[in-house]
């Protein structure tokens, strides 16, 4: 297998998004998956339209090159399998409520017994301590106790949700692979692993990069269009007359200068950096008057030779087509496993010179690998059989 991280091996019993999508970045770079799945209680991406021949999308993107095992963790059997199965892992990623796989008896201090060098990654909504620890929540929630919601929106129409799960990826998964990956090279220096504690309401917290500093020492909460970023100046997209809409950014005067001789708006340029709410308001209307007037195409052929951080919004399948996501190779066709049709999906973002991302197969039926895996762990085929017999594999 090839990658920079070809030789760890992870034992992966996340579902849904957070966890999945960080050991599908682990997996690109190399690293050998076993996904760990119940049973009984199949992972609902397995679910989510749209499929074909019967597969989830989803399901096949976030999963592509990881092999499934299904074992029933509430079985004395399932549970000693995992026991056996962890002596030969490097990392366990989980994403239950804390407490969930101490109670299953595959919790931190029963992997770490066996495997003392275990790095033992658990994502969760809240974190393993405070008064919200055993709460339930998804994305929004995280973000609107992070504080971000607050002023992600409009005056108008208030706070809105975000197009992504911000607070799944950019927080869970994210943040679960830099600290999986540092962990990894303190083991190497030291031979110790250890337990991480990934909240995706702490790691949202943490994204406040420009405006909690602000905010922490003046006392004063980012507000709706309140700040250069979030509407509160020119930088915002405005709709041409097509019904399409065009991203203005060009925050540095320079750029600024440039956008409003091409409109025919010298006179704004000046007004630029002003954050007063009148100026502001009277930038953006000039500017919407102006955009509105002609249709998308005309304003990217406009800005087409302008360097002045000017682009046409594009839907998903627009941005899968354009030129520079073409170029970067970001959509692949991924085999599926057992001679079944290719998918196409969402390339790996990373680059190595010498250690290629490689997909292998997409996502793979539940425990699929039942056999393979237990095999190459020693287990014979009786010791198979009577694991089926007893429910504990399936």
């Amino acid at each position: 297998m090839s990658g920079p991280l070809s030789g760890l091996k992870i034992l992966d019993f996340s579902t849904l998004l957070p966890g999945p999508f960080a050991t599908l970045m682990l997996a690109d770079m190399g690293a050998e998956v076993l996904r760990v799945e119940s049973p009984t209680r199949p992972d609902l991406v397995r679910l989510m339209p749209p499929s074909e021949d019967g597969v989830s999308a989803v399901h096949g993107y976030l999963n592509r090159s990881k092999r499934s095992i299904a074992v029933d963790l509430k079985k004395p059997q399932g549970r000693d399998l995992i026991l056996r199965l962890v002596e030969d892992y490097d990392i366990v990623i989980e994403q239950f409520r804390p407490g969930v796989m101490d109670r299953l008896g595959v919790g931190y201090e029963a992997l770490k017994a066996v495997n003392p060098a275990l790095i033992y990654c658990a994502i969760t909504g809240y974190g393993q301590s405070g008064p919200y620890r055993d709460r339930a929540g998804h994305d929004l929630n995280y973000l609107s106790i992070a504080g971000i919601t607050a002023y992600n929106g409009r005056r108008d129409s208030g706070p809105a949700p975000m197009a992504f799960q911000t607070a799944d990826i950019a927080g869970g998964s994210c943040h679960a692979v830099m600290a999986v990956l540092a962990a990894v090279i303190h083991r190497q220096h030291s031979g110790e692993g250890q337990h991480l504690d990934i909240s995706m309401t702490d790691a949202a917290f943490s994204l406040h990069g420009l405006t909690a500093p602000g905010a922490l020492l003046a006392g004063q909460d980012p507000q709706l269009e309140g700040t250069r970023l979030n509407g509160g100046s020119f930088y915002d997209c405005y709709r041409t007359r097509d019904g399409r809409y065009l991203s203005v950014a060009g925050l540095e005067p320079q750029f600024f200068s440039q956008f409003c001789q091409a409109i025919g708006k010298p006179e704004l340029i000046n007004l630029g950096i002003s954050m007063d709410a009148q100026d502001v308001a009277r930038v953006k209307e000039e500017i919407g008057a102006v955009i509105g007037a002609r249709d998308c195409a005309h304003w990217c052929e406009v800005f087409a030779g302008l360097d002045c951080c000017v682009e046409p919004v594009l839907s998903f399948s627009e941005a899968a087509a354009h030129p520079q996501l073409q170029a970067r190779g970001m959509v692949v066709e991924v085999p599926a496993g057992e001679g079944g049709a290719s998918q196409r999906q969402v390339a790996s973002p990373f680059r190595f010179s010498a250690t290629p991302v490689a997909y292998r197969f997409t996502g793979a039926r539940l425990g699929q690998h039942n056999r393979e895996v237990l095999r190459e762990h020693g287990f014979p085929e009786s010791r198979i059989d009577e694991l089926l017999a007893a429910g504990a594999i399936a």
